[in-house]
């Protein structure tokens, strides 16, 4: 829940210019990222795949500079958000060849999973585009 909140309230800052964001590539207002799945919820085998969804932008491979466009981070276990005009880090996992999918394996227990969307920099957009926070039970 906490986790949840945290990603609001960047979002927000993001979103309302309080945090600078030097991204080359601005997003449209109404973009959102999600996680088509598994669900918020779910309990999942160790090794399962993950589907990205995307809505108000495209996707492309990373370098690429065409407005409107970027490509997915998935970040596990909400280890620390990305800073606005920063290149994300090992803190996510990039799919920076346009990819919309991936198969995971993790460690039985509770987890987190959660999209953000990089411009051709890897820099999260502004306003950012992310996913709500899904949780899962890994079996």
């Amino acid at each position: 829940m906490m986790r949840h909140l945290m990603a609001s309230v960047l979002a927000a800052l993001f979103s309302q210019g309080v945090i600078a964001q030097e991204s080359a590539n601005p997003a449209p207002a109404d973009a959102k990222a999600y996680i088509i799945s598994p669900a918020d919820g779910a309990t999942v085998p160790q090794t399962f795949h993950v589907q990205f969804g995307l809505m108000g932008m495209g996707v492309a491979p990373a370098g690429t500079d065409k407005a409107n466009t970027g490509h997915h981070h998935l970040m596990i276990d909400g280890k620390q958000m990305p800073m606005a005009g920063k290149a994300m880090g090992d803190e996510v996992m990039h799919f920076g060849g346009g990819q919309t999918e991936t198969t995971l394996t993790l460690p039985p227990g509770k987890h987190t999973l959660q999209l953000i969307l990089g411009d051709m920099a890897h820099a999260p957009h502004h306003p950012p585009v992310m996913s709500e926070v899904v949780t899962i039970t890994v079996e």
